[in-house]
């Protein structure tokens, strides 16, 4: 059911403290942690903690939690000193979403093309 932690969800466990990751920042509805396969010196991973597929499903169900990690993303910049950043959600394995939990790539600390990839 959306909203509640999937046992089989990365994110879900990352949120639970079962699986390890390096939080930037953490409020009481999302957390923020460095990517694993980082595609630029700055890419943090915001999330809200209450599972939701993807940022569709979060902001038609739940739409101030989808501006707190809207919100988060802007922090996650301003304290990594990303003053040009991008933030992109992928929806769809189409589009390269490959962890079915919603979640904000923050990407800066490089020249970032247009059109991206």
């Amino acid at each position: 059911m959306a909203g509640e932690a999937q046992s089989d969800c990365l994110f879900c466990k990352i949120v639970a403290g079962e699986v390890p990751a390096t939080v930037v920042r953490e409020t009481e509805t999302t957390v923020a942690f460095r990517d694993i396969n980082p595609q630029a010196p700055t890419h943090v991973l915001v999330i809200p903690k209450a599972h939701y597929r993807d940022a569709a499903s979060l902001a038609a169900a739940e739409p101030t939690i989808a501006a707190d990690v809207l919100r988060e993303a802007g922090e996650v910049a301003a304290q990594e000193a990303a003053d040009s950043y991008r933030i992109v959600f992928n929806t769809g394995s189409g589009a390269g979403q490959t962890v079915w939990h919603a979640h904000a790539h923050v990407l800066g600390g490089r020249g970032l093309q247009w059109p991206p990839g």
